[in-house]
């Protein structure tokens, strides 16, 4: 029987002189703990990595930068915007916007132009496409309960067929009908063949206010890494810690509070004490750590939450101009390569030397299976290959190149997953001082932004506002409809 939803939960409010550990220094754990330093709190980072941000990080192999996914710095969130300003200030580029799906041999526009992917199929599959999405308008699916339909309901089963069910289930690396239509709804905001069509006129301008639709980003100059090593230092400047290889074993409680953690470092265990945890590690691994363990029901639905691994061959080739794109989506059958970045085109700075490219070889995979396993030498051997396969390079221009694993990078909407989180927040949810944030922290497929709206809103919250950070990202859009303002504070971390 499936678990019963989990009511809004109360939230301890912060005193005067409390400790705050947060687990986790990628986005939403940084912001939490620069907004909680920036109050005069005593604030801890714990983070088992020896890099911050998280999947936000930079990496650098001889002095080459490139990001583990891409990341974009666009929002409509205002406190978010508003906190990358304060924290990077002028060492933001503005990058133009410039993203293809490689299909059949052939260049489609993303997101989806309505002239370009219906002339590029040809004109047997156009009349076909438009008849199928004509069929979906007239007769939709009544549900919406897996990602088929809910792209089958805006696009046309054929278009859905052709540009979105092989993509997708390479990424996920299961059937599209097992993945909740809700990741849909967060991932494609606001798009449908029709707005594609009128996107594509004259009569309509191109949308900014569709996140998916907008012509230029803003960018760190050396990646998104430097948004959260600078991040990092000024909570360092303001008397915060940020600790590395610190990965915490436990959270201990003492009935329902928190009263600190115990981190495994390079020199043994340490037991940090806490008046308030922050935590945006995935949710099974905080469940595996609560001591004492929660009850067998929160446990089994922590176990039942699934997750994708994913790993970066950054393969650096002897030439300077390859393709204009930032990303190229790879629709094409016969290669497992999922994404491909060119760095380049994000940043110049990330690419230390004239005449190379730097490019990220994407693949989705589960940590154990016969790509997570494979070595190096093995991957950087099939990027190279599977990058002249689809012809965006000659072959023998790649000189080196090296792989980055991330796992546990998407949190899976499949069908049971909403039953297993719920089961698992009727059992940490009472507890008022532990807050879960971020992507994994709430198992949630959250953008950066969004990662950082339910850290800010977990702090607000914890000074006396009531906001429900389960609602943002969803797909009536909470974030955008309601307004953000942080309470007034009624107490400050300095007081005695």
């Amino acid at each position: 029987m499936a678990a019963a939803r989990p009511a809004p939960r109360v939230v301890a409010p912060l005193r005067p002189g409390d400790r705050i550990v947060v687990v986790g220094a990628g986005p939403a754990g940084l912001t939490a703990a620069f907004l909680l330093a920036e109050a005069g709190y005593a604030v801890t980072v714990l983070e088992a990595d020896n890099i911050v941000g998280g999947i936000s990080r930079t990496a650098q192999y001889k002095g080459f930068r490139f990001d583990i996914g891409g990341h974009r710095f666009f929002t409509k969130i205002k406190p978010v915007e508003d906190f990358w300003n304060e924290i990077l200030g002028d060492d933001f580029i503005s990058v133009p916007r410039m993203s293809r799906i490689h299909y059949d041999g052939k260049y489609f526009d993303y997101p989806l132009k309505a002239y370009n992917a219906l002339s590029g199929l040809g004109i047997i599959n156009a009349v076909r496409i438009l008849w199928s999405y004509v069929q979906a308008r007239l007769h939709p699916s009544e549900h919406e309960d897996n990602f088929e339909q809910w792209v089958t309901n805006r696009f046309g089963q054929r278009l859905y067929q052709i540009f979105f069910k092989t993509y997708t289930e390479k990424v996920w690396g299961i059937p599209c009908t097992e993945i909740r239509a809700e990741w849909a709804a967060q991932r494609i905001q606001g798009l449908s063949l029709a707005r594609a069509i009128l996107n594509a006129t004259a009569i309509q301008r191109r949308s900014t206010a569709i996140k998916s639709l907008i012509n230029e980003f803003r960018y760190p100059r050396l990646g998104p890494g430097q948004m959260w090593e600078a991040c990092r230092d000024r909570i360092v400047a303001m008397g915060g810690e940020v600790l590395m290889q610190h990965y915490v074993s436990e959270v201990t409680c003492r009935g329902d509070r928190v009263t600190g953690v115990v981190a495994n470092t390079p020199e043994g265990a340490r037991v940090f004490a806490a008046d308030h945890v922050i935590s945006t590690t995935d949710v099974r691994s905080l469940v595996r750590a609560l001591a004492p363990a929660p009850a067998p029901a929160v446990r089994a639905g922590a176990e039942g939450l699934r997750y994708r691994d994913f790993l970066v061959v950054a393969l650096i080739l002897e030439t300077e101009h390859l393709f204009p794109d930032n990303w190229i989506y790879i629709h094409t059958p016969g290669v497992r390569v999922g994404r491909i970045q060119n760095f380049n085109n994000w940043s110049a700075a990330m690419v230390p030397e004239p005449g190379r490219t730097c490019l990220g070889m994407e693949y989705f995979c589960f940590e154990g299976d016969g790509l997570w396993e494979s070595t190096d030498a093995q991957l950087i051997e099939l990027a190279a290959g599977e990058l002249v396969q689809l012809g965006l390079a000659p072959a023998g221009l790649v000189r080196d190149g090296t792989v980055i694993r991330t796992p546990k990078a998407y949190p899976i909407y499949d069908a049971a997953y909403r039953g297993h989180l719920d089961a698992v927040r009727l059992g940490i949810d009472p507890i008022a001082n532990l807050h879960t944030v971020g992507r994994n922290g709430m198992h949630k497929y959250n953008n950066q932004d969004h990662s950082m709206l339910t850290a800010m809103m977990a702090v607000w919250n914890m000074q006396g506002a009531g906001h429900d950070i389960w609602e943002v990202n969803t797909d009536f859009e909470y974030h955008e409809e309601q307004r953000l303002e942080p309470p007034q504070p009624t107490l400050s971390g300095a007081a005695a």
